[in-house]
């Protein structure tokens, strides 16, 4: 019998909810998955829901500040003590230093709620995106998955889904659409991204 490959290994970083961490944990580390698993959630807000959901899951999590994912040591240590293969942005709001943009090139992606490059950029997050999309009279809006460089917003793409709009939707009907947009789709992206990802 041949020995299994080791898996690869993913790190959340999330700063709120973490309805979408869940999602893309339930759908690696559900047993089933002999290749890929979320091996760590880090968060920046000692209060946030995700790291509740963290324990729920069973997944080490990690509070970090904006002082320490700005200290290499400090993150370097933390990723490759998990030996983390590829960073997934989910609703995390501080910005991704140099050090960790050059250490994990093309590993780090982002999920948008927009069809970049509409509505991205400095302070386009969250329901501020459903926001200025209502207030647009946009027709259609959607989910955006690219890798993360130094320019906010602005990576390589590497998939777009889009849902309609209708006249009367609120920036809360808008939400709910990209959920589940976000649901149907994020965790296959990520998995995907992984297999075409080198060893490191």
């Amino acid at each position: 019998m041949e020995p299994q490959p080791e898996k690869r290994h993913i790190a959340i970083f999330a700063s709120g909810n973490g309805t979408n961490a869940e999602n893309i944990t339930a759908y690696f580390n559900n047993g089933n998955n002999q290749a890929y698993e979320v091996a760590l959630i880090v968060c920046n807000k000692p209060d946030a829901m995700v790291l509740q959901r963290a324990e729920k899951l069973g997944v080490p999590s990690k509070v970090i500040s904006k002082a320490q994912i700005n200290d290499q040591e400090t993150m370097l240590e933390l990723l490759e003590g998990y030996s983390i293969d590829l960073i997934v942005l989910a609703g995390f709001l501080l910005m991704i230093p140099p050090f960790l943009l050059e250490h994990y090139r093309d590993r780090i992606i982002n999920i948008h709620p927009s069809l970049l490059p509409k509505y991205g950029g400095k302070g386009m997050f969250g329901h501020h995106v459903h926001e200025a999309v209502v207030a647009a009279h946009e027709k259609e809006t959607g989910i955006t998955v690219h890798i993360v460089d130094e320019r906010c917003d602005e990576g390589r793409i590497i998939f777009q889904a889009s849902t309609p709009l209708s006249a009367s939707d609120t920036p809360d009907d808008v939400e709910r659409k990209v959920h589940s947009l976000e649901r149907e789709h994020f965790p296959r992206v990520i998995e995907q991204t992984l297999a075409s990802l080198p060893s490191r």
